[in-house]
């Protein structure tokens, strides 16, 4: 059943990516709310899931309020995948004028100071979209990492997908990751991380919304050990075709204290940005899964509605 199950999945994305990507892009924007508002309907886990969350963001919410926040958000989870499978068919005018950062100069000035950059995203908004704007329109490449998916051949897409865009993609289990990270700083480059999930629940305790998560370290140790700057970056969708998007100063690291002490100040300080663009765009917040500590159990939840790699 699994296998049948692994083979269906890798053939949907499969179709996604042949078949939306040809569609005239007011198609793709009507087939991407049709889907949405049928998912958003049928109440299944990821949905659910979705509304608690946007509970948390928005404590002072109706019921009424969150379920507009989870259409929003379903439907702002949508736009994000037509973006993704019609990514590769955009040109470069189209890639170059699709997103439009503030504070780039955080960016510019920290590559420019040769120590490399790191920089720490939440689910928010289309990073693909706004990675590809960097190696397109910035002429900069950049390395990240991807969860390792199930069936393999659907992490492989994934892989060539955003091989495809200019990124160099490493894997996040089975590999040296870290070391080739901490490579590509100390050479002056750029990684790029999304940050606000942690996938190997040995992570850093934060406080996020009033109540505590566990976020990756990772991001924190780089800077620390290879002298990069950690520079947040908040995602949202408008009513335009166009991404909007702020780099945040840089995180950084205490003086003072233990590894473990900065680790876990740096990754605070990370949270924090998080939360403030999150909190001004909860609907472009994608997080579909369990992240507070209240709410996670032993094993990991099935989620009917996928997740962003």
């Amino acid at each position: 059943m699994s296998g049948l199950r692994d083979r269906l999945t890798d053939g949907a994305y499969a179709l996604g990516w042949s078949t939306v990507k040809k569609l005239p892009e007011p198609a793709a924007v009507r087939l991407g709310r049709t889907v949405a508002d049928l998912t958003w309907k049928r109440r299944g886990k990821g949905v659910q899931r979705l509304e608690s969350n946007y509970a948390r963001v928005v404590p002072d919410a109706t019921p009424e309020r969150l379920a507009e926040l989870s259409r929003a958000g379903m439907r702002s989870y949508l736009r994000y995948w037509m973006e993704s499978f019609r990514l590769p068919a955009w040109s470069e005018e189209r890639v170059r004028t699709g997103f439009d950062p503030k504070d780039l100069h955080h960016l510019t000035d920290g590559l420019a100071a040769g120590k490399g950059v790191v920089l720490a995203l939440p689910h928010l908004g289309n990073w693909d979209l706004a990675g590809a704007w960097v190696t397109t329109k910035l002429g900069i490449s950049f390395t990240t990492v991807a969860e390792r998916l199930k069936p393999e051949s659907l992490y492989d897409r994934f892989v060539a997908y955003r091989e495809g865009l200019g990124m160099e993609v490493l894997p996040h289990s089975g590999g040296s990751a870290f070391g080739t990270l901490a490579r590509r700083l100390r050479e002056g480059g750029l990684v790029c991380l999304v940050a606000d999930r942690d996938l190997s629940a040995s992570g850093v305790e934060v406080d996020f919304f009033g109540e505590t998560a566990r976020m990756p370290a990772g991001p924190a140790l780089l800077a620390q050990q290879t002298g990069a700057q950690l520079l947040p970056v908040t995602l949202w969708f408008d009513d335009s075709p166009v991404m909007k998007g702020r780099v945040h100063p840089p995180v950084a690291v205490p003086g003072s204290g233990t590894r473990a002490e900065k680790t876990s100040v740096m990754t605070q300080a990370l949270a924090d940005a998080f939360a403030t663009g999150i909190a001004e765009h909860p609907e472009d917040w994608h997080m579909l899964q369990r992240l507070w500590l209240a709410d996670l159990e032993p094993r990991p939840e099935p989620s009917d509605a996928g997740e962003r790699p």
